[in-house]
């Protein structure tokens, strides 16, 4: 039988091209982001098989993301590399003083992620295949071209790139202090692109419930695919009650780490499209069980973010999803994801279907491995 021989970890600093801004930024609760910190795990088998996950970080808590997997990723070592929900629960209760959620799923994610490549990769399937796809495609939507450190003339121009590049919605950042000047952007968006391109909003959490009302309903003009989280994430009520009272579907989830908080998102009804994020909520294993709740319940599924994973698992969800493109990881990798037709094209290579480049190579800054 098979057992896993080794785990390495590595911390790898991607730098951004230029500081990016959202609402966040402008309403001075967070500085421009300018770096994304990833957490990678390998994980390699007696049998020479491997498999690699990733999870990340934004502004702060990727040392204590590597710090906490290196205290962890030990106990895998010998486990049979099938036994995904054995080796995930050995994870948790190893690190069970500092709960079930944040930092501590985030940093077993890495390692439950590669697991799960691993083991299509075995299968010799990609890893939508291994779960069982409804699609060879999933609708795809750009964000990295609509934040709003970009003059209006820069978003429109990133628009059209994106669209040219068999992309097929764009979204665009809102949510500053001044609501008129999102709503000049937006409407500058919708009359350049027209009517027919999906378009999306996201505040980032930055309007009030009031705010979030009354905008919400001069929004409606535009025909908007969602408004992505319009209020601050833990707000299940305030969601409920904005999703009952707009015609503009709302779509939430994404800053959440666990799947009971998403479960209180579900109960409430405060979402008709929900947005997980596989490597923050714990990895592919919990967000498995998270998207037979949500089908359950009948909500849409729009990941956040982490297209090299999401695209898998948006694939086999049952209803149809979107997933949010964004080109920054490509530097990390070999390979590159195709969008034709407005649609993202699940790889026909086994796993995931990505391997970390030289360059990421370059930006590890520190490694561990077990044994």
């Amino acid at each position: 039988m098979d057992r896993i021989r080794q785990v390495k970890l590595s911390s790898v600093v991607l730098p951004l091209d230029q500081p990016i801004s959202d609402a966040k930024v402008l309403t001075g609760r967070q500085r421009p982001m300018t770096e994304i910190v990833f957490l990678f795990a390998e994980i390699a088998t007696t049998d020479d098989q491997h498999g690699i996950g990733f999870s990340y970080s934004k502004r702060a808590g990727g040392p204590a993301q590597y710090a906490h997997a290196r205290e962890v990723a030990a106990g895998v070592i010998g486990e049979d590399p099938s036994d995904i929900g054995k080796v995930y629960d050995k994870l948790l209760w190893a690190g069970a003083s500092v709960g079930r959620s944040g930092v501590a799923t985030q940093a077993i994610a890495a390692i439950d992620i590669a697991l799960w490549d691993l083991k299509a990769k075995r299968a010799g399937l990609p890893l939508a295949k291994l779960l069982g796809s409804y699609r060879d495609s999933v609708r795809a939507y750009n964000t990295s071209g609509g934040f709003l450190h970009a003059p209006i003339e820069e978003v429109k121009e990133r628009a059209s790139k994106s669209l040219a590049d068999g992309i097929g919605g764009i979204k665009i950042k809102v949510g500053q202090p001044d609501t008129r000047i999102d709503l000049e952007r937006v409407r500058a968006v919708r009359e350049y692109l027209g009517d027919d391109v999906p378009l999306m909003v996201d505040a980032n959490q930055q309007w009030d419930r009031p705010t979030a009302l009354r905008f919400g309903r001069v929004l409606e003009e535009f025909d908007l695919v969602w408004i992505e989280e319009p209020l601050d994430a833990y707000d299940a009520l305030g969601h409920a009650e904005l999703a009952a009272a707009l015609d503009t579907p709302i779509a939430t989830g994404e800053m959440l780490s666990s799947v009971g908080e998403h479960v209180r998102l579900i109960e409430a009804r405060a979402a008709d499209i929900i947005q997980p994020d596989a490597p923050r909520i714990g990895g592919i294993t919990p967000f498995l069980k998270l998207a037979t709740l949500a089908d359950h319940n009948g909500l849409q599924l729009a990941p956040h973010f982490a297209m090299e994973i999401h695209l898998h698992l948006a694939a086999a969800y049952p209803r149809e999803p979107w997933v949010e493109h964004f080109e920054w990881l490509n530097p990390l990798f070999n390979e590159r994801l195709e969008t034709v037709d407005g649609r993202m094209l699940v790889p026909d290579r086994p796993g995931l279907g990505f391997t970390p480049s030289e360059q990421c190579a370059r930006w590890t800054v520190d490694s561990c491995e077990f044994p």
